[in-house]
């Protein structure tokens, strides 16, 4: 079976060269996948132009391009034509499996939202990125980013949803789950925590209890619980550390003429080492609770990252997750678990 992959062509800081580049690249590489690029179609065919030896990459004509600082929403509505709405339709009607753009994170949110809807059963979508740590495990942190605010409810769906996600996914049989807070003790943290955790205490979930974060890059759980807050800044906390610890050992390899030698010999480690960090082998964040998948990669993507993109949405749909998480909205109590609600 193919997995058709909508790639919003426009998405992104460099659009639409690097978006072109890690098409290309997946087009060719990917078994299984059929990659649909969408946005104006002379820009695209201008780009595509570049690569002469490409295979054959459909194109969708998407004339309006939504950019990285227009209000989400309003654009939205007001501009069915742009290619992330354009690209979401296609999902919407089956003609796509999956959509992924490194463009506007509030406009696709909104979009995914408005065009695909959400889960039944399920009050908020999350976004959730899947990293690995140091010795080589998949985890996952959720939500970096869709939900500033969050209630009781949300935080208890999405560590159901991240749970799903980890089972249909990775095949992992019982997913570990984290709740990030402040201390490790069930009574640290916030209310909002302190309700969670007992709650997911009583549930049926193989929860852990509460993880801190320096917890994120062992192999404390497998899913860490979190709102968009806390988990965006985590999230940019990580990707700063790393690219600063590898340009100081970039300034130490080229110090000293020796120095040069034992970088030499360490660079295939410290390659491998490097990828486990890198944004660009992970792709990008799926939006959990939305009836479709739907990934947002970094802004700054490159070819190698839109990638690793296209194919975490392939995988994402071989692997049966969405309807897993279908389940949990169908068996959540939803609303009900909540009397703070709206």
């Amino acid at each position: 079976m193919t997995t058709r992959i909508v790639l919003d062509a426009m998405g992104g800081d460099d659009a639409p060269g690097p978006v072109i580049e890690g098409a290309v690249a997946a087009a060719r590489n990917l078994k299984r996948c059929e990659v649909v690029l969408v946005g104006p179609e002379p820009t695209i065919r201008e780009s595509l132009a570049c690569f002469p030896d490409a295979p054959d990459v459909t194109v969708v004509h998407a004339p309006d391009v939504i950019g990285m600082h227009d209000h989400a929403t309003d654009t939205i509505r007001s501009r069915p034509d742009a290619s992330i709405n354009v690209g979401l339709r296609l999902v919407k009607s089956g003609d796509a499996h999956a959509f992924v753009t490194a463009g506007n994170t509030g406009a696709t949110m909104a979009a995914a939202l408005l065009t695909l809807g959400r889960v039944r059963g399920i009050s908020r979508p999350a976004l959730a990125i899947v990293y690995s740590t140091p010795t080589g495990k998949r985890k996952l942190l959720l939500d970096v980013g869709a939900n500033a605010d969050c209630r009781p409810l949300h935080l208890i769906q999405f560590a159901h949803m991240g749970s799903a996600f980890m089972r249909g996914r990775f095949s992992l049989p019982q997913p570990s789950v984290g709740l990030l807070s402040i201390g490790e003790e069930d009574s640290k943290g916030n209310a909002v925590t302190v309700e969670v955790n007992q709650a997911l205490r009583a549930g049926q979930l193989n929860f852990a209890g509460n993880v801190e974060g320096n917890d994120i890059l062992r192999d404390t759980v497998d899913v860490t619980v979190c709102d968009g807050f806390a988990g965006n800044i985590l999230l940019k906390t990580v990707e700063g550390v790393a690219e600063s610890l590898f340009a100081e050992i970039r300034k130490a390899a080229t110090a000293k003429p020796w120095n040069r030698i034992a970088g030499l010999m360490l660079k295939p480690e410290l390659r491998r080492v490097r990828d486990r960090l890198d944004y660009s082998e992970h792709g990008g964040a799926q939006l959990l609770g939305v009836e479709g998948i739907a990934i947002i990669s970094h802004g700054r993507s490159n070819a190698r990252a839109i990638f690793s993109a296209v194919r975490a949405a392939r995988d994402a749909h071989e692997s049966g997750a969405l309807e897993l998480i279908r389940e949990v909205g169908a068996t959540m109590p939803a609303r009900k678990l909540d009397r703070t609600e709206e």
